[in-house]
């Protein structure tokens, strides 16, 4: 049974997702709370953090896939403050990361198509 999209609070409908990066873990004690802490001091937005995929492989390259990528969601009225400053640590709207010409390896499960809200 595939595992289903986290149901995001009501204020945060854009998702953004974070290649190659990594939250919970336990050598280092970061949890889901001090991401959102850490997004509240850095950069002055309210996030709430949904999921980390690991991505599959590309098509035709089996040695590829492994990576951890960050799903969060930003509250809706941090959202223009926040398209700015996310573009210079590497986060992109799902939107984005899902448009047909950005999005041509299958990378994610088909259930993050859920995620987009425009």
């Amino acid at each position: 049974m595939e595992a289903e999209n986290i149901e995001r609070p009501e204020g945060f409908s854009q998702v953004c997702v974070w290649p190659a990066c990594l939250v919970k873990n336990e050598d280092t004690g970061q949890t889901e709370e001090t991401f959102e802490k850490f997004m509240m001091v850095q950069f002055g937005i309210r996030v709430k953090y949904l999921e980390e995929i690991v991505t599959l492989p590309d098509k035709g390259d089996l040695e590829s896939g492994g990576r951890n990528d960050l799903f969060f969601a930003v509250h809706q009225e941090d959202v223009g403050k926040f398209a700015v400053p996310r573009l210079m640590v590497g986060i992109r709207w799902i939107e984005d990361v899902l448009e047909p010409c950005n999005y041509h390896n299958n990378i994610y499960p088909d259930r993050v198509f859920g995620y987009k809200s425009w």
